[in-house]
């Protein structure tokens, strides 16, 4: 407890901090609340000195604009798929890692290179695994090599990201390539709580005779319960944000050659509208993404009181 005659030391100290999250933190979103109720608003008109209504008509715009539905359905979709996966394959690699003594830290290491990738990077490379080259329609040169690891066990070439293929093609690369990005932080923090967890609970069961599968289910989910609630929040909170991996993978038309923004998100719906100057649009598409948010955020909490064990 700091002292009432030094507490002005503390808050000098903390002052850099406290101005610097005033301006790049608390008035950008004062900002973007108050913009989203000016009716049409753009900067274009703003920097001319056009006065704008007060009103509901950004978000009116927002939810009526023909893109709105499939950018929310990409962004759902993906997040559907993506988190509970994710996070049932990282708890299982977890345990896993956390069994094996020869070698850990170079595993944990390996696991871990993912998340210190540039995304963008990434993006990339797995669009050249999954691409498709074709010489002429229905010609292929050559399959890429995820088609050639599929001809193994006799599956005929799929189009993945390339001209004419399908949605859930496009859908199914971009789970693969977020459930892959999303593993390293999911296995660190849950590889961190299966550490700290008392062995007792394991030596009981081994002296019990209790199958491993019991052990898992009784005793090491439960235990890891707040971590698991922890990385589900985080997981949702992140994928509704999901844009940088689509275009890393498709670039900025965010979609196959022919069908651009096929997979747009709403963070790239948001962009967009940022870039066609319609800044008013913009900032009501994002408290909606806000709103959808926390309101998922407060039903995963929600759920979590009752499931998770401290």
């Amino acid at each position: 407890m700091v002292e009432s005659k030094h507490q002005w030391k503390a808050w000098l100290y903390l002052s850099p901090a406290i101005v610097l999250l005033l301006i790049f933190t608390v008035w950008p979103i004062i900002n973007t609340v108050y913009i989203s109720f000016l009716e049409g608003y753009n900067t274009m008109g703003a920097a001319a000195g056009i006065q704008y209504e007060f009103g509901f008509a950004n978000y009116v715009n927002v939810i009526d604009y023909k893109e709105f539905v499939t950018c929310l359905t990409n962004t759902m979709l993906l997040c559907v798929l993506t988190v509970p996966l994710s996070t049932i394959l990282a708890l299982l690699i977890a345990v896993c890692l956390n069994a094996i003594k020869p070698l850990q830290k170079l595993l944990q290491t390996i696991f871990f290179l993912p998340y210190v990738t540039n995304s963008i990077a990434i993006g990339m490379v797995f669009a050249a695994m999954f691409n498709v080259i074709e010489l002429s329609p229905g010609v292929i040169e050559s399959p890429g090599i995820i088609n050639n690891l599929l001809g193994l066990f006799g599956v005929d070439p799929i189009k993945w990201v390339t001209v004419g293929s399908s949605y859930w093609a496009n859908i199914a690369v971009m789970v693969i390539y977020i459930v892959w990005n999303a593993l390293p932080f999911k296995i660190l923090i849950l590889l961190g709580g299966l550490q700290s967890v008392n062995k007792q609970y394991y030596d009981a069961a081994k002296v019990d005779g209790t199958s491993r599968a019991r052990v898992f289910t009784r005793i090491t989910v439960p235990l890891l319960s707040p971590m698991l609630a922890y990385v589900v929040i985080t997981g949702f909170i992140g994928g509704f944000k999901e844009y940088s991996s689509i275009v890393g993978i498709f670039g900025d038309d965010m979609g196959p050659t022919g069908e651009p923004f096929r997979l747009n998100t709403m963070v790239g719906f948001i962009y967009r509208a940022i870039e066609g100057s319609h800044v008013g649009r913009a900032s009501a598409a994002a408290l909606i993404l806000f709103g959808i948010i926390l309101i998922v955020t407060l039903i995963n909490l929600y759920v979590s009181k009752k499931k998770t064990h401290y």
